[in-house]
């Protein structure tokens, strides 16, 4: 029975509700992995197509990798490291290394499009997951920004070696750079993405041929180049310090962005679990193995002091070394066509994260619509291009590369993190490839990336906090709550 006085239990004030364990769910809900497997393909209208095999995705990382630090970023790491940028070169492709043992793992139990978007969200729960694949459109997109930079370089080079005359700085430069517009830069990304909404299949077999030019390039560079070898170029061999080697290969990172993009083909691979680890490992070790041998050429045919503000490197040195510009010429033919390549593979990759973000429901849906026809994200496919045009159009490349590398660090520190994860809270998954010295690798791979990052000025840092406070803003006003796995809990 009531006290007289006492209001009716139906009136009693509830009390507040806390949101904090909720939102704290919320944050951690994680996908499971057999959901992320079954619904491989799927898209709005429409599914992606099975077609791509071993050599191909193999192709597609090495075409993704190979060309840019090289034929680009070599004319700015030399300056910091002196001679010791192939030292560089070995410690960026160690940190890379570590990384891709966990990619091989992750891709060859989770053979998804997301890449480690997707592995994040399997492991560690969607927060983090976003703020990967947040991540990961930094690295992708701005790279094909800052690749298409350096391909204007080299397309000046080839016409004025052929017809004897070159773009204007104002159609050839960004702002702050002496230009108004890099019209170039522009050009290669819309003719990379006129190959990708061909079909997956069909910008493979062009990619592999652009693959085998720029194999072809290197090698000719090598061979003239060591010609004009001198040894006296690496007798002060480390002029800046042992802490210019780190710097130096912070930024020769961005040369190993790429190698994954074989992992975000997971749902277009015919055989994944088999193929996609073989793909990733395979990839890095050829690519490693051209960098060091390029760059040591490099240096030891040129002074290092030489390099600094240096545009298409490897045909100045070719002219220096032969006295002609015929060699030169050839080889910035074979730049303009590989670093190409370049802007398809990473353009396709960031595609198919942005695809996989879409089916999550924490990016619009339109970036999951896959036309029938072809088999491709159609209007994904133009968005993401016209929006790195632009980009790539109008903002510096020292800029591009740094922002591109921090992201790039970030995301490869937590695919690391996700393959111990996953061990301990799924040890009984089938993997087709098991990352060696149980948590070692990982561990040292973490380590090595947090090391690198920490060697990027603070400009940079800056650029990437406030980039991850955008993301951060879009996911709580729209990703949170329009997530696949929050309107299920409905």
């Amino acid at each position: 029975m009531l006290d007289q006085g006492a209001a009716p239990p139906a009136t009693e004030p509830s009390a507040p509700k806390t949101a904090g364990p909720s939102a704290l769910s919320a944050l951690a809900r994680r996908k499971p992995v057999e959901d992320l497997v079954a619904e491989g393909g799927q898209g709005e209208g429409g599914s992606l197509r099975r077609s791509l095999s071993m050599w191909q995705l193999t192709m597609i990382s090495i075409g993704a990798t190979l060309g840019t630090g090289i034929f680009v970023v070599l004319g700015e790491a030399v300056p910091l490291a002196g001679p010791a940028v192939t030292l560089a070169f070995v410690f960026a492709g160690l940190t890379a290394l570590f990384s891709a043992l966990s990619y091989a793992e992750l891709a060859g139990t989770i053979p998804v499009a997301g890449s480690s978007y997707s592995y994040a969200y399997a492991t560690m729960g969607e927060l983090v997951a976003w703020v990967c694949g947040w991540c990961l459109l930094l690295e992708y997109g701005v790279s094909v920004a800052a690749v298409a930079v350096g391909w204007g370089d080299y397309l000046n080079e080839l016409l004025n070696g052929t017809i004897g005359v070159t773009l204007p700085d104002a159609l050839s430069a960004p702002p702050g750079e002496g230009g108004i517009f890099n019209l170039p830069a522009l050009i290669v990304v819309v003719l990379a993405m006129l190959f990708l909404l061909g079909g997956a299949k069909e910008s493979a077999r062009a990619n592999t041929i652009m693959v085998v030019v720029k194999i072809a390039a290197l090698v000719l560079f090598c061979a003239i180049g060591f010609l004009g070898f001198s040894s006296g170029n690496y007798s002060d061999f480390m002029p800046l310090g042992v802490s210019s080697v780190g710097a130096a290969g912070a930024i020769l990172f961005f040369s190993y962005i790429g190698f994954d993009a074989a992992s975000t083909a997971g749902e277009e691979a015919e055989n994944p679990k088999r193929d996609l680890p073989r793909a990733i490992m395979l990839s890095l070790v050829i690519v490693t193995a051209l960098y060091v041998l390029v760059a040591a050429v490099a240096v030891g045919a040129w002074d290092w002091k030489k390099f600094e503000g240096s545009e298409a490197t490897l045909a100045a040195i070719m002219n220096d070394v032969t006295g002609q510009s015929f060699w030169g010429t050839l080889l910035a033919a074979g730049a303009v066509i590989s670093i190409a390549s370049v802007v398809l593979t990473v353009l396709y990759g960031q595609t198919r994260i942005l695809f996989a973000m879409s089916r999550d429901g924490l990016v619009p849906k339109v970036f999951a619509k896959v036309e029938p026809k072809s088999g491709t994200p159609r209007n994904n496919t133009l968005l993401v291009s016209l929006f790195c045009g632009v980009l790539a159009a109008a903002v510096p490349l020292g800029e591009l590369v740094n922002a591109t590398s921090i992201g790039t660090l970030f995301a490869f520190a937590l695919v690391n993190v996700a393959v111990v994860v996953l061990r301990v809270k799924r040890p009984e998954l089938e993997r087709s490839f098991k990352v060696p010295f149980g948590p070692l690798f990982p561990i040292l791979g973490f380590l090595f990336c947090g090391y690198s990052m920490y060697s990027l000025d603070m400009v940079t840092w800056v650029v990437f906090g406030l980039w991850m406070a955008a993301g951060l803003v879009f996911y709580f006003l729209y990703g949170m709550r329009r997530s696949r796995l929050a309107t299920a809990e409905k």
